[in-house]
């Protein structure tokens, strides 16, 4: 196997970016049913190259410009191989320390390569939290909408203006806000969560304007709605295109007497393979309120 990926990464080249075939192609070619005893390894290799390879789409390939970059290395492929092996489902501390514990400590490499300000690292005075690896951006964007809902139902129950209000009236009254170039997964995120989302425009240059922002959560408050959440990015999947947080952020913190702090989760769709410039990246970040 090991041989099987050196020899394919090394010769990716030579081969299609996208495959010649149409859909189910491959029914035909496999059992209708498990197989009940093993086959020899070179025929399941021989299967592989002759049946599943014709169906992949490349994304390793020097061609390959669609959606975004799927980042891999032979480091990277290696570290794969050995967490298969050791098998641990690392879903919290008891289960394995040192899954938590590793996972902790290079979040904090990573955002101190990023110049992240001090408040996103675990292990920095006063901190009260830091960095957790997701599965994708579309998870990632889900957990943070579901924790500023949290936030946000908590502090409206603390009120005077809300407290009489049951869960599911203040649930009604919650505002999400994302760019018609954000990725799909802000709406359906929002779907998940049973809030509402407002879909702004962005400018000429598919760039997301404080002032855009503003308009709307001015609109919002004055219908009686709560501004709660705000999803930028910094490199869109359609065309890389960049949020203003400059602006964004500080439009975040007009909002006090509401008592609910937006949450800014800034997704690198295109762009997340890419070590980001440090200064203009802790820039940005100083300028928004809770990401």
């Amino acid at each position: 196997m090991v041989e099987y990926i050196c020899d394919f990464m090394s010769n990716i080249h030579r081969r299609r970016v996208t495959p010649d075939v149409g859909p189910g192609y491959l029914r035909p070619l496999l059992p209708s049913e498990a197989p009940n005893e093993g086959e020899p390894w070179e025929d399941i290799m021989s299967d592989v190259e002759n049946k599943i390879m014709p169906g992949i789409t490349h994304w390793q390939h020097p061609r390959f410009h669609a959606y975004f970059p799927a980042g891999n290395s032979f480091p990277s492929i290696l570290g794969d191989m050995l967490s298969d092996g050791i098998g641990c489902i690392g879903f919290s501390w008891a289960a394995s320390p040192a899954c938590t514990e590793l996972e902790t400590i290079v979040c904090d490499w990573f955002g101190k390569a990023m110049a992240l300000p001090k408040e996103f690292l675990y292990f920095s005075p006063g901190s009260k939290g830091g960095g957790v690896i997701q599965g994708s951006a579309s998870e990632s964007v889900l957990v943070c909408m579901l924790a500023a809902r949290a936030q946000a139902i908590t502090r409206l129950k603390e009120s005077p203006v809300y407290a009489h209000l049951d869960e599911t009236t203040l649930l009604g009254k919650l505002m999400a806000y994302c760019s018609r170039e954000s990725h799909s997964c802000a709406e359906k995120d929002a779907m998940i969560c049973f809030v509402k989302l407002r879909i702004l425009e962005p400018d000429e240059k598919s760039v997301l304007r404080g002032e855009t922002l503003q308009q709307a959560m001015e609109s919002d408050v004055a219908e009686g709605l709560v501004p709660f959440f705000v999803s930028t990015t910094l490199g869109t999947t359609a065309c890389c295109s960049f949020d203003n947080l400059q602006e964004i952020g500080p439009v975040c913190k007009k909002y006090p007497e509401e008592k609910v702090a937006e949450v800014v989760p800034v997704p690198k769709s295109y762009l997340g393979h890419i070590l980001p410039d440090t200064y203009k990246m802790q820039t940005l970040l100083t300028s928004t309120s809770t990401i």
